[in-house]
């Protein structure tokens, strides 16, 4: 009998007649509201940006070098929510519904701690942390980013809240839910900043204040929902109070790794933006500029990531790793031509974009620099750098993607824009982002370069893994041809 089974399925899969666990309807249903959600939270940052312009480029400077931090708190968070989201999709494989429900609390509950302790180091040592990383800038600069930076902190644990919920209900799918929650935190947020800055004159506070707000609320939905019962799966209260060491065990095997990866390459960003603060107040608010345009392009990346983790974690539950691994080459097929065509789209429209920040020209000038690099390496190395370490740590191998993570941050993206920044200082800010590109081609090249040692190897498939590998061998030719016509 199980030979017959055996050979039936290697028949359906030679000729392409094979059922597969998620359809192309299914996978356009899980993509697109995620695709929608993820543009509308990073268009929180944006507006904060856009309506803070009015109060001039001291501002703009303050609330960018504060949302480096911040991102820093984000990611965290996020590699919880990651973490939970792993664990609930692979015991939703499994078709183990009630641990899964238990694996949601304890994911409420684990998120609750950690973005307490957070918030609370941040609004107690708001000024000494801005002192630290940034005593050099403007005294004006620094008074607006100490007054958003206090004021964002508190929302830290309803953001936690709120990354659990979502994590939950992609999890299961249900990634509508997640895009209306967004779509209800970013009209709050953008309706209050208007009456923040443009009604009360608030300044920084105007946008701060309702962000704080905005979260609240999206929190409160959220967990309102998951402790519902109308879904498949949902919290329970009781079990969010207790901690669960099993649950827990597994939880932090997957966030911790990939929280420390996250985490260290925020502390990277935010060592990176450091440099740039030396260089005045024009170029950190053509860089917040810039990041603020090509964050449009880190929508479909980011997307990706949460879509691969809840595929790749339901088929490794259900020790289906065919189907794995095929739904690992389809999704990066997908995430590689959504990422060319984005960028694409936002270099034509650049030249009009970029006046919503009411840039001088010189300033204005630095950012379309900035832009133009960082579109190139997004739409041609974000892919393999980004989503395939998702697929690893939805397989259960995070720390693999944590150890070359981490080492090729410190090499390539600090340590080369320190060196063509700092030593090679007549160039200044695009050669901190000629770094960046370096980091995203030696991230990428030594993480497929080595897929034959990663659990993905054995786990998820030889053939996919040295296909890639040959694909990121040419893609880093390409990058460091970039790099060295940049240099001249």
């Amino acid at each position: 009998m199980k030979k017959h089974q055996m050979w039936q399925k290697k028949f359906q899969r030679e000729t392409g007649l094979q059922e597969r666990r998620f359809s192309n309807k299914e996978l356009r249903a899980l993509i697109v509201p995620l695709l929608f959600e993820q543009f509308l939270n990073l268009l929180v940052g944006m507006v904060d940006m856009v309506m803070i312009s009015g109060a001039g480029e001291a501002a703009i400077s303050g609330v960018s070098i504060v949302n480096e931090i911040n991102n820093l708190a984000i990611q965290v968070l996020g590699a919880i929510g990651g973490g939970g989201a792993v664990i609930i999709s692979q015991y939703l494989g499994f078709r183990d519904r009630r641990t899964a429900g238990r694996s949601a609390s304890q994911l409420f509950t684990l998120t609750l701690l950690i973005s307490v302790l957070t918030g609370a180091v941040c609004v107690i040592f708001h000024t000494q942390i801005l002192e630290t990383l940034y005593g050099s800038v403007e005294a004006d600069v620094m008074e607006s980013a100490k007054t958003y930076f206090w004021i964002t902190a508190l929302s830290f644990p309803f953001l936690g809240l709120y990354n659990s919920g979502t994590a939950i209900f992609r999890s299961m799918e249900q990634t509508k839910v997640t895009m209306y929650a967004s779509v209800m935190m970013n009209g709050i947020n953008i309706v209050g900043n208007y009456i923040g800055v443009y009604l009360l004159h608030q300044g920084v506070a105007g946008v701060a204040v309702p962000t704080l707000v905005s979260r609240m609320a999206a929190a409160a939905l959220m967990l309102g929902l998951c402790l519902g019962r109308k879904y498949e799966l949902h919290a329970e209260l009781p079990s969010i109070l207790r901690w669960d060491s099993f649950i827990q065990h597994k939880i932090i095997s997957i966030a911790l790794p990939n929280g420390v990866e996250s985490g260290l390459f925020q502390v990277g960003k935010i060592l990176v933006s450091s440099i740039v603060a030396t260089f005045g107040t024009a170029q950190i608010a053509a860089n917040a500029a810039a990041g603020g345009l090509t964050s449009l392009c880190y929508t479909t990346e980011c997307a990706m990531q949460l879509a691969i983790v809840t595929v790749v974690g339901q088929c490794v539950g259900a020790n289906d790793y065919g189907e794995a691994r095929y739904y690992v080459k389809k999704m990066m097929r997908i995430a590689w031509i959504l990422a060319i065509a984005s960028n694409a789209l936002l270099m034509a429209v650049f030249p009009v974009a970029i006046r919503i920040y009411g840039l001088s020209s010189g300033t204005e000038q630095i950012a379309r620099t900035i832009t133009l690099m960082e579109c190139v390496a997004i739409a041609l190395i974000h892919t393999p750098a980004f989503v395939l370490p998702c697929a690893l740590r939805a397989a259960g191998d995070a720390k693999f993607t944590m150890y070359f993570g981490v080492i090729s941050m410190f090499l390539a993206r600090v340590g080369c824009a320190w060196l063509l920044g700092r030593v090679s200082w007549e160039r200044e800010l695009p050669c901190t982002w000629t770094g960046d590109c370096g980091l995203h081609s030696l991230f990428s090249g030594i993480e497929a370069g080595s897929g034959q040692n990663s659990a993905w190897y054995n786990a998820i498939g030889k053939n996919t893994a040295l296909c890639i590998q040959r694909g990121i061998h040419k893609i880093d030719r390409i990058a460091q041809k970039l790099l060295r016509t940049t240099r001249r």
